[in-house]
């Protein structure tokens, strides 16, 4: 009887600790089918604003005509955006190709027929990664293109493109560290201090090159 009495409370956190389990797998497995896309959304996010406000913050080195920086953005998000949809397209398929091969490997080796249909969910989606690269390079364009467009003051327009950039670095860093499941401030302080390092470059060369009327 004390056998007894004592192997029901563990028998219950057994079946406790497996539902657990069940539910971080569950939980995994979801995470994993999004990978794809939403790591492509992340890397365009980031960098549709450095590369676009990196272009802005050139042009703004030696033009303080709002409407050459505006230009200058606008192409930046058009030609990064479809630079980043091609680019992400012709990757992913390539990995779907050799994914799909050791598929058949696979299938030749043990005849496993049965589990077809959910590995083909687990495929990635190249089409849905190149199109989530593409849109979220531009929402990450937008974010210098609408902090300068009101302005017309050069000093003030550039003070705020840096102030929306900053906040847009250190947003999508942490976005970033979250769906990685990583540290939220390494991850938004590695993405600040590397969008800011490309702003600087970008600005002190043009500065250089245009003061020197290369």
């Amino acid at each position: 009887m004390a056998t007894n009495q004592k192997a029901l409370p563990l028998t219950l956190d057994e079946e406790n600790q497996h539902e657990q389990v069940v539910v971080n797998e569950n939980n995994d497995f979801d995470y994993s089918k999004r990978s794809q896309w939403l790591r492509a959304a992340v890397l365009g996010a980031n960098d549709g604003l450095v590369s676009t406000a990196s272009l802005m913050m050139g042009v703004g080195a030696v033009k303080q005509d709002v409407k050459a920086m505006i230009l200058t953005g606008f192409a930046g998000l058009v030609g990064g955006a479809c630079s980043m949809a091609i680019g992400e397209f012709v990757s992913v398929y390539s990995q779907l190709d050799i994914e799909v091969a050791q598929m058949k490997r696979e299938k030749m080796k043990n005849g496993g027929i049965e589990q077809e249909e959910g590995e083909k969910e687990e495929l990635p989606n190249p089409l849905q990664a190149a199109c989530a690269s593409a849109f979220a390079f531009a929402v990450g364009a937008m974010v210098p293109l609408l902090a300068a467009s009101f302005i017309k003051d050069y000093k003030v327009r550039l003070g705020v493109v840096a102030a929306a950039v900053t906040l847009a670095l250190v947003v999508f860093g942490w976005l970033g560290a979250v769906l990685g499941r990583a540290s939220g401030f390494k991850a938004s302080l590695r993405v600040l201090l590397g969008g800011w390092l490309a702003m600087v470059i970008t600005f002190g060369l043009t500065k250089l090159v245009g003061s020197n009327r290369l």
